[in-house]
């Protein structure tokens, strides 16, 4: 594999090691959601859901490919508030979805070839999921977080 511009596979496998991680988070996060949310948004939660366990399981895959050692998820992950309703877990999904949005913007970064596209992709997906779940879009997704508006509703903490 060629050296990446900026920190070569070093930098490279950081960015998906924390991509993993937040995806640990985000399945772990919709195991929240699915049992919260009205039941007329089951279907959107489980498809999110399930596109999060696909792309956690291609980047565990990625990382063994590189010859490290997956990060494991958590035991368990401290919630950002509470969601004892449907309106909560919805707040909660856009916020699992930006983090998301984040990490992969991080790993579009430092990636090259067929692994930024993919990063890319999954960047678009994460940043449409919260735009269907918040009902309104972000000027850049996956950079909510980062200018501190406060806007986006952190992801579970392990």
């Amino acid at each position: 594999m060629s050296e990446t511009g900026k920190g070569g596979k070093k930098e490279q496998l950081k960015a998906l090691q924390a991509a993993l991680a937040a995806e640990h988070a985000a399945v772990y996060g919709y195991g929240v959601v699915g049992g919260r949310i009205r039941e007329e948004q089951r279907s959107a939660a489980r498809a999110a859901y399930d596109g999060h366990r696909a792309r956690r399981d291609a980047l565990a895959r990625e990382v063994r490919d590189l010859g490290a050692e997956p990060v494991a998820a958590s035991a368990a992950y401290a919630l950002p508030f509470p969601v004892p309703d449907s309106a909560a877990a919805v707040r909660f999904a856009a916020g699992l979805e930006d983090r998301v949005a984040g990490v992969y913007s991080d790993l579009v970064r430092a990636a090259e070839g067929q692994l930024r596209g993919t990063a890319a992709e999954a960047l678009r997906e994460a940043a449409v999921r919260a735009v269907r779940w918040r009902g309104e879009s972000v000027a850049f997704p996956g950079l909510v977080e980062r200018a501190g508006t406060g806007a986006a509703s952190p992801a579970p903490t392990a």
